[in-house]
């Protein structure tokens, strides 16, 4: 048991013999306890190093190490759901070294990715995505006559998301080959892992038990009332020792409970596994955080690490801390709970990274965490709005986008009344394009009786709260990852007249409309430029009279968003200018028709030249093509202009 971080490279020797799982192989299993040991020591050093998710891995430390040493990966293909738990993985797959990478610009992934390595079978980011992808290798290979084995690695969170249960529900339809492995590290399925549980499981898995059960099945298929008892009793046998009936109904062979954390048992049992046909699913238990005393006692708060830096001299304090947009987020909510209780607030598994731990614990009547179920999240505020109270959803962009047919059908298309709070809009640095908040502005702006708003500082993002909570309708205030400008923020809540801009910079023949993030560095270019820089605020309804008033006034709109360009809110501008017949040079500045990777996201943001002199390179750019002088020529006294 570990109590801190490692600061200098552990001595690896078991660990360093291994660049493939093909070197696994070749290891006496009797070493893979101290491998095991070796693996946990080194993940803990190098997320010290770089940062990133530990806690998942480190309970999955032997179940890696089994499932290489059994399965021949990468022809076998291993799916990991979300990724959390795939740092072990990365590290036996020939990454070792590279793992001081980890979410640096130009480094390794967080999450596994296709393009990184073969071992990668599926890129992922998002939950309870793996059964399916487990399910569509599986046809494939059959498609192609390969005898390969498919295994999909998912955790208990992630199995509180419909899209596995669809996914569970169609590989029994399927009945072929694919092994599901229910990494339940919360206890929240089970708590029973006791000998009685164990000596069923190793049996279930076993090749006689399967092969009695096989040749029954055969039998009896004849005799269809015998059929029927023997697997009625078979499912009562099974439920009274584990809670496997669920998926035996469903088409799946239940094996279970195993200690996740017993190597040798777990190649056992997959040893067995690896000889049975049809839909397995495997049941394990492990810890959360094994091997760290600190992520053990607190799985949830040490779920991931930031970078360990080494301690600077401490700064005398000038002022209050600048809090992050969640945070605001969350003394709103605790502010306006008071003011109106049909206030409800809803998230879908996100509750400390949106700011809502303290709301919840001050009103846990009026909180509900739905889980990883973005889609029931936002029914569920829909079908309270439709009785009277005001549901505020907690969101992450990126999530928000799992949820779409249902923000359009279900709350929009009745006009309902639910605030959706939208966290982590535009890049997110590190953890990389599966959660940037890229394209809301771009996938939203299309639904009717929306009103979208974005903050360009912290208390523009409590005003706007209160704005689109008393707004009679769907709203949504989507603002970025971390701490604004240190705004002061003002107590009062009001609200902002609908669809008005706010012209932040008086200046001459540019006019530079930023929105939300964009309005910092959109006054660091004009102040370069001398141009008039415009807070937009409103995405929908835009500020229509505001525009038009600016294209009779300069002869450059430039517009800067932290969304993609395509169908965001310069596209906007640009629809407002086309119908009024407005017809001078536009600029569109955003995030680039890419897939932008992991990295620092000033760095991010300059690299797409959405930084103060990104933009004035940009306008610079357009005025040369569009042969517009940066200022006017100057006139004398006979009124001929002169260079």
């Amino acid at each position: 048991m570990l109590n801190e971080i490692p600061l200098t490279r552990p001595e690896t020797p078991l660990l360093d013999q291994i660049n493939t799982p093909a070197d696994l192989k070749k290891m006496d299993p009797d070493l893979f306890v101290d491998l095991a040991r070796e693996l946990r020591q080194f993940l803990l050093f190098s997320v010290g190093q770089t940062g990133g998710h530990f806690g998942a891995g480190l309970g999955v430390v032997e179940l890696t190490i089994a499932l290489h040493y059994i399965f021949d990966t990468p022809e076998d293909k291993l799916v990991w759901d979300v990724g959390h738990q795939s740092y072990p993985h990365k590290i036996l797959t020939g990454r070792r070294e590279q793992m001081l990478t980890m979410r640096q610009p130009g480094g390794l992934a967080a999450f596994p990715c296709r393009t990184e390595s073969d071992y990668d079978s599926f890129g992922v980011g998002h939950s309870s995505t793996s059964i399916s992808a487990a399910l569509g290798m599986m046809v494939a290979a059959r498609k192609q006559e390969l005898d390969r084995h498919v295994i999909a690695v998912i955790g208990d969170g992630a199995m509180t998301a419909g899209m596995a249960f669809e996914a569970l529900n169609h590989a029994g339809e399927l009945d072929d080959n694919v092994l599901v492995i229910l990494n339940d590290n919360n206890m929240s399925i089970s708590r029973n892992v006791g000998g009685l549980s164990s000596y069923f499981a190793r049996m279930w898995a076993s090749k006689p038990y399967n092969f009695i059960r096989a040749g029954s099945k055969r039998v009896l298929s004849h005799i269809p009332p015998a059929l029927k008892a023997a697997h009625r009793a078979e499912e009562y046998m099974k439920g009274m020792v584990s809670p496997g009936t669920l998926f035996e109904e469903i088409g799946f062979n239940y094996i279970g409970l195993i200690d996740g954390h017993d190597t040798h048992r777990l190649i056992e049992v997959l040893r067995n596994i690896k000889q049975l046909r049809g839909p397995q699913l495997l049941h394990i238990v492990t810890q959360k955080g094994k091997g760290y005393e600190a992520s053990e006692n607190d799985p949830f708060g040490m779920h991931a690490l930031t970078k360990i830096e080494a301690k600077p001299k401490r700064p005398q304090a000038t002022g209050v801390p600048s809090p992050t947009y969640s945070k605001v987020f969350g003394d709103w909510l605790i502010d306006m709970a008071p003011r109106d209780d049909k206030l409800i607030a809803i998230t879908p598994a996100m509750s400390g990274g949106s700011g809502m731990d303290s709301f919840a614990e001050q009103y846990p009547d009026r909180f509900y965490d739905v889980a990883i179920a973005e889609q029931h999240a936002v029914t569920f505020a829909a079908g309270m709005a439709c009785d009277g109270l005001k549901p505020v959803v907690a969101i992450y962009s990126t999530f928000l986008q799992r949820g779409y047919d249902q923000f359009i059908h279900d709350v929009a298309l009745q006009n309902l009344n639910v605030l959706f709070a939208i966290d982590r809009a535009g890049l997110v640095g590190e953890d990389g394009p599966t959660h940037a908040g890229s394209f809301d502005l771009s996938f939203m702006r299309c639904i009717p009786n929306l009103v979208i708003m974005a903050p360009s500082d912290e208390n523009e993002c409590r005003q706007m709260l209160t704005t689109g909570y008393h707004h009679t309708g769907p709203a949504a205030v989507r603002y970025p990852r971390g701490k604004g400008p240190a705004a002061t923020i003002e107590q009062e809540m009001q609200t902002l007249p609908l669809g008005k801009a706010l012209i932040r910079r008086e200046g001459k023949r540019i006019a530079i409309l930023a929105f939300g993030s964009m309005v910092k560095p959109a006054l660091v270019a004009g102040e370069a430029l001398n141009a008039t820089v415009v807070d937009m605020r409103f995405i929908k309804p835009m500020d229509e009279a505001m525009i038009c008033e600016l294209a009779g006034q300069h002869v450059l709109i430039v517009t800067v968003e932290e969304n993609a360009v395509a169908g965001g809110a310069g596209s906007a501008v640009n629809e407002v200018l086309m119908q009024h017949d407005l017809q001078l040079p536009v600029l569109n500045l955003g995030l680039p028709d890419a897939f932008l990777q992991h990295g620092h996201v000033p760095d991010m943001l300059s690299s797409v030249g959405l930084d103060g002199d990104g933009i004035v390179a940009a306008v610079k750019a357009k005025l040369k093509r569009c042969k517009i002088p940066l200022r006017p020529r100057k006139t004398s006294a006979k009124g001929v202009k002169q260079a």
